[in-house]
């Protein structure tokens, strides 16, 4: 087996490991005299009052340190790799699988399916436990990780054998009974597909995971994304409204009977459905903290209640400024919305607010998250932007200033001929970048800190689509 090299990145100031005057590039090599498999080894074991760490350092000495310190208080060491081992491909061939209907022609890291439970763990991921043994499920047991997010779809063993494309895909469910015996707290996700998992299948779901409340302590059902890239995979067919009021219906019916049981609503349907069935959006108590909030329930709910929230005591500050947004389809009307009522605390402001149509993976696909810059820059070149343009932080690779196809930044404002803000996702953050060009620019310089939350938009933490990615888009 390939043993991997756990090299330092960097060191966080002021943490017990500068203290140690650990250096970037050094190497740890076990600790407590144990080899480290991945990043949950090294947490559990480092996990103590005492730990003897084995160093090797940039000129190959080898040393131990010996380090006093609160039982789980962090060291401070950041790793090249966050995993610090390979990632686990998956070996499903689902469906509804949106790495499938990406066009040809792009990054090479958009393509990789991965299927791995730590990255649920550590980014939360969906998992679909297929890829996972019995030591896997032990050591997700042994070391308390939690929560473990789980790419249901099905409760029936057969149609999930159908679905995930795999003849153990059925068996993996049984994995969910042992971290429930557990009391590993774990969330689920249910990708619906038209005629396939919807009607009485979703019910029978539903029902089913009911059963694991509140140990399992969320469940979000969103709809099938739908690129134009599908020659040759399972037909599937778009939900209609008629469609989206009935997921709805049964979605509420469960909430309050896992309301009534447990305290919790449990099952959530996604934002699109809400949109899809022209219905308003269920008050912020439903959403249980907004505990599916990265699946895309309730991200439109919370961004009204932290606008608002912004704006309530507020006076007109005579500031006079033509400004424009960009998003999609999905999250145009409500923004528009917000906007105009930040316009009528402060009149001075004129914000042109835009939807883009999605040309490059098919104007099925709604969300801000997979705009392109290609796309960006053909459908505003001939608007009126004012004096700036703010666009939402998911639509960029976090870190970097750059469009899922590799447009730049900087590439835009040169061909919009404006400059552009980036603006992290919270209703605080809009309302100040739409006031204030100097918290604008803070905000944009601050991106690459920036962790983006939006991963209902199929983006990981990186700003890469997620691999295999199967939620609402």
């Amino acid at each position: 087996m390939k043993k991997h090299l756990h090299v330092i990145q960097s060191i966080v100031p002021g943490s017990i490991a500068e203290e140690m005057e650990l250096q970037p590039g050094d190497t740890v090599l076990a600790i407590n005299g144990q080899d480290i498999e991945d990043v949950f080894a090294y947490h559990y074991l480092v996990n103590d009052e005492y730990v003897e760490m084995l160093i090797r350092t940039a000129d190959g000495t080898e040393e131990v340190l010996e380090i006093e310190k609160d039982y789980d208080e962090d060291i401070g060491i950041v790793f090249e790799s966050s995993l610090m081992d390979d990632y686990r491909s998956c070996s499903n061939n689902c469906i509804f699988c949106f790495i499938d209907q990406m066009p040809p022609g792009m990054r090479e890291t958009l393509y990789f399916k991965d299927d791995d439970s730590r990255l649920s763990f550590l980014q939360g991921n969906y998992i679909t436990l297929t890829n996972m043994k019995d030591k896997d499920i032990e050591r997700i047991i042994r070391f308390h990780l939690a929560p473990i997010n789980i790419s249901v779809q099905t409760m029936n063993p057969e149609l999930r054998c159908k679905m995930l494309h795999n003849r153990f895909a059925g068996e993996a469910l049984k994995k969910i009974d042992r971290l429930y015996e557990a009391e590993t707290e774990m969330n689920g996700q249910i990708v619906l597909c038209k005629g396939v998992n919807d009607g009485k299948e979703l019910a029978y779901t539903i029902e089913q995971l009911s059963k694991y409340a509140p140990v399992m302590q969320s469940v979000s059902v969103v709809p099938v994304g739908l690129s134009k890239y599908r020659d040759g995979l399972y037909p599937l067919e778009p939900f209609t409204k008629e469609d989206a009021c009935e997921v709805i219906d049964l979605i509420e019916k469960w909430q309050k009977i896992n309301y009534e049981r447990h305290g919790i609503h449990f099952i959530h349907a996604s934002d699109e459905w809400y949109i899809l069935a022209e219905r308003e959006m269920p008050e912020e108590g439903r959403y249980d903290g907004y505990i599916q909030l990265e699946n895309g329930v309730g991200m439109l709910r919370l961004l009204q209640e932290e606008v608002m929230d912004a704006l309530d005591g507020k006076k007109d500050d005579g500031v006079k400024e033509e400004l424009s947004i960009a998003t999609g389809y999905l999250p145009y009307p409500y923004l528009e919305k917000l906007v105009r009522e930040i316009e009528k605390v402060y009149p001075g402001r004129n914000v042109h607010v835009y939807r883009i149509r999605n040309d490059f993976f098919g104007e099925k696909i709604t969300v801000a998250g997979l705009i392109t810059g290609q796309d960006l820059i053909a459908q505003l070149k001939e608007r009126p932007l004012g004096e700036r343009l703010l666009l939402p932080a998911v639509m960029f690779k976090s870190g970097e200033e750059v469009f899922l196809d590799d447009i730049t930044k900087t590439q835009a404002e040169d061909a919009l001929q404006i400059p552009i803000n980036i603006v992290k996702s919270s209703g605080y953050d809009l309302v100040d970048a739409i006031l204030d060009p100097e918290a604008a620019r803070e905000q944009t310089a601050e991106h690459g800190a920036y962790e983006l939350t939006m991963k209902d938009a199929g983006l990981t933490e990186d700003g890469e689509v997620i691999p295999d990615w199967d939620g609402e888009v």
